[in-house]
């Protein structure tokens, strides 16, 4: 049987769009802060959007306080984010409900943010200060205790790797990922030792060949941040498993 030269292209089309949908990826969307793009980061307001926008899940850390609860904040000081300084460690929460972030919203304690999202989607939490791991652990353990939550639905991060090493020896229910800003592959050993799940890369650090490698340990790869079109599409052709984003309505614009 001849086909003519336009059914040859469209045969080759329709070939070529069928590899590309087997070949295309579909991670799941992590709201960076909750919806940083938008709300101003890591605050009750910020949480709720980027639950609004549909997300698989969402990011935030946290620091111990002075009086030793739990706060979600990103920077150590104070001075960026809100009209106060110094070091949120040295404040009590007493002090830092008195705070609010770019003259807005509040800060808010892990609690709060646990209460808000009550396991609709998963809460990957940042051990961004020292002396986190131990507190949060016992604080989910209760949570899991009362039956709030359950352990599929948080998992802990941290550039620190000694604080997920603690966190590590505290509890084994809770899935830890390893972030890193270096090359990812250096964090392989290192998540074999705490039995995590991921790597959290900086997107940047990310080509095919590494994916490969990770995805061969075992280890799933949520990269961030990842904002532009441009930089998204690539993260889906390499095939990450999550994508952690200040804009989640990006990765899958209707």
């Amino acid at each position: 049987m001849k086909f003519s030269m336009h059914t040859k292209f469209m045969i080759y089309m329709l070939l070529l769009s069928l590899i590309s949908c087997t070949n295309s990826s579909q991670p799941l969307v992590v709201g960076h802060r909750g919806a940083r793009g938008h709300v101003a980061e890591n605050t009750v307001a910020s949480v709720k959007k980027a639950m609004e926008l549909g997300v698989d899940g969402i990011e935030i850390d946290v620091f111990l306080c002075a009086s030793g609860e739990l706060v979600v904040f990103h920077d150590k000081t104070l001075e960026k984010l809100t009209d106060a300084k110094g070091y949120i460690e040295s404040l009590t929460l007493d002090s830092i409900q008195k705070i609010t972030v770019l003259g807005r919203e509040p800060i808010p304690t892990l609690n709060e943010v646990l209460d808000v999202i009550n396991g609709a989607v998963v809460l990957n939490i940042e051990l961004k200060g020292t002396q986190t791991a131990e507190p949060t652990a016992a604080l989910l353990k209760d949570y899991f205790n009362q039956g709030k939550l359950t352990p599929k639905d948080v998992f802990i991060s941290s550039f620190d790797w000694n604080e997920l090493k603690l966190f590590y020896a505290a509890t084994r229910e809770v899935r830890i990922a390893v972030l890193t800003e270096d090359d990812p592959l250096d964090a392989i050993p290192i998540a074999k030792e705490l039995d995590a799940f991921a790597i959290n890369p900086d997107f940047r650090s990310l080509t095919e060949k590494n994916v490969k490698k990770i995805h061969q340990e075992d280890l799933a790869i949520y990269p961030w941040t990842v904002n532009d079109a441009e930089d998204i599409q690539r993260m889906k052709t390499l095939g990450v498993d999550a994508i952690i984003t200040d804009y989640p309505e990006r990765i899958y614009p209707q």
